[in-house]
């Protein structure tokens, strides 16, 4: 499957669905590489990436995307998107109606995607994969749901809002390497029973003629 003609074309889909929320402000669909092995999603575009019609480009983009390269990444090596493809008015929070709304799409680029790791950025967005967390309890937590691994994170823009929530998001951040390298690690099988040396079974030999 071609995964970037895919996605074009679920774009375009969005773009035509008339009967989705949120209509005046632009589609904010994603960016990034649709081969990766980490999405990072969030909730919302605000008003910056409603702007430029790309996500995580204003003050919280700018910190996620420095996070991405202080690991090692680059920034085209990873899809990044959010839930609700379209700016809420006045950066306001999503409504359930509207996650609703978007859902069926962003279930369907995570499957076209298909990536090892769901970095789920906030709540809203934490709550779409688990529903039952709370994201100061199980933030830096890895997760299995199906066959996606989800490790969530604060929103950056919750990271800018005092030294402790940085220290957070920063030194979770600096988890997903490791998360991912064990991921993608095969599990080492139980050794196999030592073979016996040649003398030992000679021994055996001779004890079975003898008795």
């Amino acid at each position: 499957m071609d995964k970037l003609a895919t996605l074009e074309g679920l774009e375009k889909e969005i773009m035509g669905d008339k009967s989705l929320s949120l209509l005046k402000s632009n589609l904010v669909f994603g960016e990034g590489d649709p081969n990766c092995e980490v999405l990072f999603i969030g909730e919302a575009p605000g008003f910056n990436e409603d702007q430029q019609k790309r996500p995580f480009v204003g003050r919280a983009g700018q910190l996620l995307r420095k996070c991405i390269r202080e690991i090692g990444w680059q920034e085209i090596d990873v899809y990044i998107t959010n839930i609700v493809k379209r700016r809420p008015p006045d950066n306001r929070d999503p409504l359930p109606e509207e996650i609703e709304s978007y859902k069926p799409y962003l279930t369907r680029q995570i499957d076209i995607i298909n990536p090892k790791v769901i970095v789920p950025l906030g709540r809203f967005s934490m709550n779409y994969f688990l529903p039952m967390a709370k994201i100061t309890r199980d933030q830096g937590k890895l997760f299995k749901v199906g066959k996606y691994f989800i490790l969530p994170m604060l929103h950056p823009a919750a990271a800018l809002r005092g030294n402790e929530a940085m220290k957070t998001f920063e030194n979770t951040f600096k988890k997903l390497p490791g998360a991912l390298q064990k991921i993608n690690t095969p599990e080492v099988p139980e050794p196999e029973p030592e073979q016996k040396t040649q003398k030992a079974q000679r021994l055996e030999d001779v004890q079975s003629r003898l008795f």
